[in-house]
Order: structure tokens, then sequence, then C-alpha cells
């Protein structure tokens, strides 16, 4: 009986998802001609200089989105999709590095905040800054869960729960498709370990 549950709960979340994008995509063929609104300044750290700057948001219709971005991190950023767990670029990587919004470029967590949550996403304890995301509340399939995306182009990056480590006992789970990872040690490869 439990395995008759399972499969009905796993039968009923691929329809709900397959319908939700779906839907995703209606909506953007009706919207892909609009002109998005205008740029407005917002507050951006940057690492490199150590400051915050004032930066403009970036604004482009879902063609201009999709024109300019890959086929996965079109559907995860824009569309909010999530990759499979254990399949993205990053979820694994141990190298030193700032890891940056994959639409526009923005810093958004420093591997020195990354750790090892087991379950197949890149995971931080914490952002670069707290002017370098932004939280909206998400409702979808069912859940009350706290959704995480760049301020800049308004890109899903994933959630953010709360348990991770302490003291912060925070676990921002990103998709590697929504991040681009720029390394501080270029001659080591994806995944090397200093053990």
């Amino acid at each position: 009986m439990n395995n008759i549950v399972k499969h009905s709960y796993i039968v009923l979340m691929g329809i709900s998802l397959l319908l939700y994008q779906g839907f995703t995509r209606l909506s953007d063929q009706r919207s892909g001609e609009e002109t998005m609104e205008s740029s407005k300044k917002i507050k951006i750290y940057n690492p490199q200089t150590d400051s915050i700057q004032e930066m403009n948001t970036v604004n482009k219709t879902h063609d201009e989105w999709r024109n300019e971005l890959d086929p996965m991190t079109y559907m995860v950023a824009r569309q909010k999709a999530t990759e499979r767990p254990f399949t993205g670029a990053y979820y694994n990587e141990k190298r030193s590095g700032l890891y940056f919004c994959a639409a526009c470029d923005t810093p958004l967590f420093h591997s020195d905040a990354k750790f090892d949550s087991k379950t197949g996403w890149p995971s931080f304890r914490a952002p670069v800054n707290e002017h370098n995301v932004a939280y909206n509340e998400d409702n979808s399939f069912g859940m009350k869960r706290i959704e995480v995306i760049c301020p800049r182009c308004g890109a899903h990056l994933g959630h953010v729960f709360d348990d991770g480590p302490a003291p912060e006992r925070k676990r921002f789970c990103i998709n590697s498709a929504s991040l681009n990872f720029k390394c501080d040690e270029p001659d080591k490869k994806s995944g090397d370990q200093n053990d």
C-alpha cells in the first residue's frame, strides 16, 4: 500500500511539473514580444572592490533571454524549473572562487560559504552580501518555500531553507544552471581537493 501511495505522489508531482511548465511556456509565447519595464538603480555589493555600488536592473523580453541563454539556463532562470539533483556542474565544485548569476553576471556566492548538503545541488550558508539576492514567497506544488532570485535580472536561482549549518542555519539551495563560477585557482580542475 505504501508503494502505491509513493507511486501516486510521484506521478502527481510529475503531472504538476509538466502542467506548470506548459502554462509557463504559453505565457512566454504570449508575452515574448512585450517590452520589459525600464531599468532602475539598485544597490549591489562588488566583492572585487569590497563596496556597494549602484547598478541598473537588467530587463529583457522573454525572446531576448531565450536567444541569449542556453536551454537549461533559460528553463531554470527564466521559467523557474529545477535541474535534477547531482547533475549540475557545481554541486561538487571544491575550488575557491565566486559564483555569479548566469543571466546577468551579478556576484552571488563565494566558495567559502559553500558546503556539502548531500542534496545534489550547490548549497551555501549565505550570499556574498544581502544586497546581491532577493526573495519571493513560493507556494507552488502545494509547498511553502522562499525563492531566491537575482535582484538585477530576476533570474530564479533556487530556494533558501532554515536547515543549514550553524551559526547561520541557512541553506541556499541553488541550481547550477543559474550560476557561472569564476575560479581563484585557474590551474586546478573542477572537483579537486587539497586534502
